[in-house]
């Protein structure tokens, strides 16, 4: 090949990579889970974990149940924040979230439905392209909540709780914290405990081949939260129950008032809530209804991967 020829390879080449315009930060930045805290109120503060996105398709906003924190939603939100904005925080009593005593807050299900519309509204969420994913006692606020204001999202899975007062339903030892009398007693078992809820909560009455582990990460966390402040998890978690039946009875007689759109999900192998009370609850609100086989109360634990494309659905 001639000198000449070769010089105008070389500037053909040239011409063609400055034609490519490199990708911006933005573009190639993977998502990231910012971790911060975000007042409620004079009495609450939630720590809460951000996955911000500049061109987002909607917003997710993920709750917990017992004995979890935010963390159990990471790895989950980062896969979704390609495509979201994902929002997660601690309730009040869990992680590093407030604490405050009984007579400020009750732990209520109806106390956590309105620190979740003060957390939409502070966190500027908007609701009009909103999924709400809720699990165990963040599902029950979730629907007392759009009860009162169907608007608060376009969509809201929820699953693996229970709605209503339905205790043959339930693990024996959630039965004992429904029962006026057994409350203080269950309660002090539960903080006995802790080394094993932290550790076999999740796995609990699932076959060998079905056992799975959560991140080191999520654990400690669980485990450093659990005594934050003068309040356990276990503590807020046995108040949640002093109030349950009350706030499931207004649930159930209130059904016919809910207007936002609800899907049911489940663990088949759900030990702590059995999945007829999902059944019950998708026949009641004509809701659809996905029954994860072998899979136990922690769906989004011991398969990620069908909570985001139920989350993925949601957006279709």
């Amino acid at each position: 090949m001639s000198k000449s020829s070769i010089r105008t390879l070389f500037a053909t080449v040239a011409m063609l990579c400055a034609s490519i315009a490199p990708a911006s930060a933005q573009d190639t930045q993977q998502p990231r889970a910012n971790i911060e805290f975000l007042e409620i109120n004079a009495d609450i503060t939630l720590r809460r974990m951000v996955v911000h996105n500049p061109r987002p398709k909607g917003t997710v906003l993920f709750l917990h149940g017992f004995p979890e924190t935010l963390y159990a939603w990471k790895d989950i939100s980062l896969t979704l924040g390609n495509d979201y904005e994902v929002h997660a925080f601690d309730w009040p009593g869990y992680g590093l979230s407030s604490r405050p005593a009984v007579d400020r807050f009750s732990y209520a299900p109806k106390d956590y439905a309105r620190v979740l519309n003060e957390y939409v509204a502070k966190a500027g969420i908007d609701t009009s392209n909103l999924t709400i994913y809720a699990t165990d006692i963040g599902a029950l606020p979730a629907l007392l909540l759009a009860l009162e204001n169907p608007d608060i999202a376009k969509t809201i899975i929820v699953g693996d709780f229970a709605p209503f007062n339905r205790p043959d339903y339930m693990y024996e030892s959630l039965q004992s914290l429904k029962v006026a009398g057994s409350t203080d007693q269950a309660r002090a078992q539960l903080n006995k405990n802790r080394a094993d809820i932290l550790e076999n909560a999740f796995r609990r009455g699932l076959p060998s081949e079905a056992q799975f582990e959560v991140s080191q990460e999520f654990k400690g966390d669980m485990a450093n939260g659990w005594n934050h402040g003068a309040m356990t998890t276990a503590d807020a978690f046995a108040h949640y129950y002093s109030h349950f039946t009350r706030d499931q009875d207004h649930f159930e007689s209130q059904l016919a008032r809910l207007k936002t759109s609800v899907k049911v999900v489940w663990g088949e192998k759900d030990l702590y809530i059995k999945k007829e009370m999902g059944l019950e609850l998708a026949a009641k609100l004509n809701a659809e209804l996905k029954l994860h086989a072998g899979i136990g109360h922690y769906p989004h634990l011991q398969s990620p991967k069908q909570a985001v494309e139920e989350v993925r659905a949601a957006f279709q």
